[in-house]
């Protein structure tokens, strides 16, 4: 049977990751599920948790936009995947709308918790920031591409 630190251990967003760092966050973890269409956060809803999906889809949708009680589509995460960067940056509230798109396993960390640790641990707070970051640098990536796709389209 596989412990929640070696589970931590294989998830992408973790892989190198020190094995005393990574048992700080195997406290403050726990494994979870959710099934198809549970809602997992609102936009507004407090921000204090972070989850490394394992199996299965999230949608991330903007309910700001919502029409006749419909969502806006942003992004679908899957596997092996993150969601939830907003328990990182105050004032900690959830920006969009998280929901199962199929049953999804996921490892719920603390966000709460995990700021106090990375104050504590500063070294752990550097690794945190610097995997957030490649992150937030390929979502913008990727959305540059999206626009200039659309723009290119428009074009012709």
């Amino acid at each position: 049977m596989k412990t929640i630190t070696s589970v931590l251990a294989t998830h992408p967003f973790l892989a190198g990751m020190s094995k005393p760092h990574l048992e700080l966050l195997a406290g403050e973890s726990m494994l979870m599920e959710f099934r198809e269409n549970n809602i997992i956060f609102r936009e507004g809803q407090l921000a204090n948790r972070f989850y490394l999906l394992l199996e299965g889809e999230v949608a991330l949708e903007s309910s700001a936009s919502e029409k006749d009680g419909v969502s806006s589509l942003i992004e679908i995460i899957r596997a092996r995947g993150t969601l939830g960067w907003s328990w990182l940056f105050p004032p900690y509230r959830w920006h969009f709308d998280a929901r199962a798109l199929k049953t999804t396993k996921v490892i719920f960390i603390y966000g709460t918790r995990l700021r106090e640790l990375c104050e504590q641990d500063h070294d752990l707070g550097y690794e945190l920031m610097k995997r957030t970051a490649q992150i937030v640098i390929e979502e913008l990536h990727s959305a540059v591409t999206i626009v200039d796709d659309k723009t290119s389209a428009c074009a012709h």
